[in-house]
């Protein structure tokens, strides 16, 4: 069985030597926030099926590609654990980005409010996450031309990168939340009592990603930036059903201004 680090490197080689762009920031889009990755122009695009070792996206609202520019490599739909990948798939990408010479990540999702001052559309910064899965994707042989076997995590999201997102939001009039995001496996939506659990315990926004690929960011010394686009209330906080198709509702809604907030960033970033 072929090791995790000669896929990478394999990987890495099928883009860059079919790719002359070298970017240093790399954006992760969520369900339903592809329609940055659709506004980059002069792009060299690489489906996933055709970059080896890559697992496919399966879910809507997931492009399932590469976009590589000058500055920035699009990453248009991930991977999820609910998806039935285990988390060395899910993750995959994040340790390619390294190995091609990314140096920073804006990573985003698709998230349901637990706190009860937001509401459906609000961008949030994330702070600070909570791993409910109880699984790490560090779990198992250290992959030490990576990072080393106990990474700090106590600023799993760059305060620097952060600040930059805080004066760039001002600057385009765009009001910005900050808050916890807790991560649940999915594909279910979270149960009223759960949030309530999450509220007890801190959380401002739930989702079903993210927080693997920001270990891993972190491990291999990759600083993150994390957005989460507050696509519905989560259970028990309005007395709905929930679905997906209110999710990718709510990002078309948002777009334009998810997408003016991105382009700024990339460009302070880069």
């Amino acid at each position: 069985m072929m090791e995790i680090e000669q896929k990478i490197k394999e990987a890495a080689s099928y883009i860059q030597q079919n790719c002359t762009y070298r970017p240093k920031v790399a954006v992760i889009l969520g369900s339903g926030l592809g329609s940055y990755g659709d506004s980059l122009t002069d792009a060299k695009h690489f489906h996933y099926q055709d970059i080896p070792h890559f697992p496919i996206s399966t879910v809507e609202g997931h492009a399932g590609k590469f976009v590589i520019t000058e500055h920035v490599l699009c990453m248009q739909g991930r991977f999820h654990y609910y998806e039935g990948y285990d988390m060395e798939s899910v993750t995959f990408p994040i340790r390619v980005m390294k190995q091609i010479g990314i140096e920073k990540l804006i990573v985003t999702n698709a998230a349901g409010g637990v706190n009860k001052a937001f509401e459906c559309g609000d961008l949030m910064l994330i702070t600070d996450h909570i791993n409910m899965l109880g699984k790490n994707p560090l779990i198992g042989k250290n992959i030490d031309s990576f990072g080393l076997r106990f990474p700090d995590m106590s600023e799993a999201y760059s305060k620097d990168m952060i600040e930059t997102a805080k004066q760039v939001a001002k600057k385009i009039n765009l009001s910005l939340k900050e808050g916890i995001y807790m991560y649940f496996s999915g594909p279910s939506f979270e149960t009223p009592a759960e949030v309530r659990a999450a509220r007890i315990l801190g959380a401002d926004a739930v989702g079903m990603s993210t927080v693997p690929e920001v270990i891993i960011a972190n491990h291999c010394g990759i600083k993150v930036l994390g957005i989460s686009c507050v696509t519905n209330m989560a259970a028990g906080v309005v007395e709905q059903p929930l679905s997906h198709i209110e999710v990718m509702e709510t990002t078309e809604r948002v777009k334009t201004k998810f997408v003016e907030l991105v382009k700024t960033l990339v460009e302070q970033y880069a």
